[in-house]
């Protein structure tokens, strides 16, 4: 049987076999980028877990994946397109590729242009149930009003909704599929097992995600939840959270951090939607990097 709110020293491989099927609401994950030396040498079970992670969601439920491509001897693997062409022949549909941009690098190159992004697929089983989109973009347009035509699917002009009834561009809109984070941070507990470590995204990155793809009281999984950032932003959230990493260090740590949210030393902002994501990240916060909470989706 499954245990909530609970992280697990264990293989994902075999961890997840022993989960009921669709239990699963969201998963956001990334896997060991330093275990993907080749496609094939894969030290984690990559296949087993894609397989794995369609089982065990429930319909409707979504698989944030992301990942980055290892680059050897000067060339990129492709190994992200291959997991997701694999998510995809395990059933899942890609529901949005979207990119998490850093504004910071781990590794300059000095033969292409600076690599400054990591892929975020979005899979979905089935249609997504809950799809919750942030809108804190701010439109340059903003109060003027809707006028013009707009060109349909198949060419032909027609004018624009809102147009007649003379409404104005709203202040804010959905977000692009491309999300900036800051990434320079170290957590001190964790600075000496990270260092060097590109694989650790911003809490932002997993709130937002939490926020666009689940609900309050739904089961959010990490199968590699590394330091904790995932299962620390379900909790803050108000989601049950499941985390499973290999190393007992790293579950220690995210323990550690889970338990400082428990004794109530990480605080939300006092105003939940005032910050925009480049702003994330900036003031320490017990320890840990300021949650950072966007706005929250409006009804209507």
């Amino acid at each position: 049987s499954m245990e909530l709110d609970k992280i697990i020293t264990g293989d994902s491989a075999v961890v997840l076999q022993s989960f009921p099927p669709d239990c699963i609401d969201l998963t956001v994950t990334s896997p060991p980028y330093d275990n993907l030396r080749t496609y094939n040498g894969f030290t984690f079970d990559f296949e087993t877990i894609a397989k794995e992670l369609f089982r065990v969601t429930k319909a409707g439920g979504v698989v944030v994946w992301v990942v980055g491509d290892a680059t050897i001897k000067g060339s990129e693997t492709g190994t992200s397109f291959r997991q997701a062409l694999y998510f995809m022949q395990c059933g899942f549909n890609l529901h949005d590729t979207m990119i998490y941009k850093k504004n910071s690098l781990a590794y300059p190159t000095f033969d292409k242009y600076y690599p400054c992004f990591e892929y975020m697929f979005v899979f979905s089983k089935g249609k997504p149930v809950s799809i919750n989109l942030i809108a804190d973009r701010a439109n340059k347009q903003a109060g003027k009003k809707i006028t013009g035509n707009e060109r349909g699917v198949n060419g032909s002009l027609k004018e624009m909704s809102g147009s007649k009834n003379k409404r104005s561009i709203k202040e804010t809109g959905i977000r692009f599929n491309i999300w900036e984070y800051n990434t320079g941070w170290q957590h001190s507990y964790t600075e000496e097992f990270l260092r060097g470590h590109p694989a650790i995204f911003p809490e932002a990155l997993a709130q937002d995600h939490i926020l666009s793809w689940s609900n309050e009281g739904d089961i959010v999984l990490d199968c590699f939840s590394g330091s904790g950032t995932t299962p620390k932003m379900a909790k803050l959230l108000n989601r049950h959270y499941i985390g499973i990493d290999t190393s007992a260090e790293y579950v220690a740590i995210a323990n550690e951090r889970l338990a400082q949210v428990e004794r109530g030393l990480t605080q939300r902002a006092p105003d939940l939607w005032d910050s925009a994501p480049l702003q994330s990240l900036s003031t320490p916060e017990a320890d840990t990097p300021a949650g950072h909470l966007s706005t929250p989706p409006t009804s209507g």
